[in-house]
């Protein structure tokens, strides 16, 4: 079974969720397709697809104006959480040390958190993707509890780009060494960047890649149903 993640960011409305989710409805798929939507999405029919959040506070209750908690997300029955995007390490400024503890609120509520990681432009460059994933990675991970690992070289969203398949695969043997190394090797580990109904064939049939961290073509049945049918 492969994970097929959407993430609508900051992005679509009741319309546009509704029409998706009942696409996603009709389609039958041994693998797991979650849709991560803006915190206002979250309530209402969703047509039997499990749903996402795309943040979680890590304090599970009080005065931080903003923030939605882990119990908040429960209750909209949210199965599913975006940790540590590389959007929110840059907006925001999310250190690995908090990415860590929201993974750990998520957890503590039942919620899998989805631990994003990923270089930079200039880190790539640089060649320190290993060193530089590596210790995102073992930064921001709780030490128990469920979790799904995303790699997003953070260049390759939104630009159209994509790694070439043999970088994927290195990072990918990087990251699942040093989940063995912890004894957590069945970790899930997601690809996202750049996306599309041509390339996620190939890219899930990389070594350790268990699915994929969609983002703009999950927002529209025409561009993420290609995508899903793809690795059916």
């Amino acid at each position: 079974m492969k994970f097929i993640v959407g993430n609508w960011k900051m992005n679509g409305n009741m319309e546009s969720k509704d029409s998706l989710l009942k696409s996603l409805k009709n389609i039958h798929t041994d693998n797991k397709i979650v849709v991560c939507l803006p915190f206002t999405l979250l309530y209402g029919n969703n047509y039997g697809i499990t749903l996402g959040a795309q943040d979680i506070s890590e304090h599970t209750n009080g005065a931080y104006t903003g923030d939605i908690s882990g119990q908040m997300l429960v209750d909209a029955d949210v199965k599913y959480v975006i940790v540590g995007h590389s959007e929110r390490r840059l907006y925001h400024n999310e250190t690995n040390e908090i990415v860590c503890a929201k993974a750990k609120a998520a957890i503590k509520n039942k919620i899998i958190p989805i631990i994003c990681i990923g270089e930079t432009a200039e880190e790539k460059h640089a060649g320190r993707t290993m060193s530089v994933v590596k210790k995102m990675l073992l930064e921001s991970i709780p030490k128990t509890g469920d979790y799904i690992v995303a790699y997003e070289p953070r260049w390759a969203i939104g630009s159209g780009q994509t790694p070439t398949t043999d970088e994927i695969a290195a990072v990918f043997e990087t990251i699942y060494k040093a989940l063995s190394g912890i004894k957590r090797e069945n970790t899930p580990l997601l690809y996202g960047g750049s996306v599309n109904g041509d390339n996620a064939k190939q890219i899930v049939s990389i070594p350790h890649v268990g699915g994929l961290l969609v983002g703009g073509a999950s927002l529209k049945s025409d561009t993420f149903l290609p995508i899903i049918k793809s690795i059916d």
